[in-house]
């Protein structure tokens, strides 16, 4: 194998809502017009434990929080129509993302996206990136588990073909971290809106800028500070 390929990771797998884009405040902000609509009551904690869990789930607790007479899937809908009408209004990507994922791709690394949002939420926003950018993408329609069980990643990685554990996964939520560790991927956790806790298989860095695809090789199987990335 050539000394370049070595260098690199065989595959990323990239979260997206936190990590790619920073889009929870767009969820956030719908939420809380769901509320109002409703006379009902949102907390920002309320938004917070929602962070990286799939997309029902959300509704099923928006449902009983709010105590709204709308099911989880009209509730999962309506969120939808807010959050992708702000983002075809303006993408809001996180510093150093697009940078890392476009040296990704010119260099030869396959990424996967791998999001508990639904298509129709991640098309307005693979539009604003180079075709083929990522080769696969599995989002939170298509797996039967969400995270943080591992089948969204372990489903990614195996329609790149290639092992979960020679993957690198970036995450921004406790949910996703640990769905991509138990899927056997390296993770690079870059917390964004809630904290993450430490844990195996998980590296800290406080942003994505900087990062290139030959550091994503270099991650550790151990918890290491945040910005200790060599």
């Amino acid at each position: 194998m050539p000394e370049t390929e070595r260098s690199l990771p065989a595959a990323v797998l990239w979260d997206m809502d936190g990590t790619l884009v920073d889009t929870e405040p767009y969820w956030m902000a719908t939420e809380i017009e769901l509320a109002e609509e409703y006379g009902a009551t949102w907390t920002t904690e309320d938004a917070q434990l929602l962070v990286g869990n799939s997309l029902l789930y959300s509704g099923e607790y928006i449902r009983q929080h709010m105590g709204i007479p709308l099911t989880p899937e009209e509730i999962v809908e309506r969120l939808l129509d807010g959050v992708v009408a702000r983002v075809q209004h303006a993408v809001p990507w996180c510093a150093g993302a697009r940078e890392l994922l476009l040296a990704l791709k010119e260099a030869g690394v396959p990424c996967a996206l791998v999001t508990m949002s639904y298509e129709r939420f991640v098309a307005p926003i693979l539009e604003h990136l180079p075709p083929e950018t990522f080769r696969v993408v599995v989002t939170g329609d298509q797996v039967d588990r969400g995270k943080p069980h591992p089948e969204p990643y372990l489903t990614a990685a195996a329609a790149l073909g290639v092992a979960a554990e020679d993957c690198v996964a970036i995450e921004d939520s406790p949910t996703g971290a640990t769905s991509a560790a138990a899927a056997g991927c390296q993770v690079l956790v870059v917390p964004n809106h809630v904290a993450v806790p430490a844990g195996e298989r998980r590296t800290f860095r406080d942003s994505l800028v900087g990062i290139t695809p030959a550091q994503l090789k270099t991650l550790p199987d151990r918890d290491i500070p945040a910005g200790d990335l060599p």
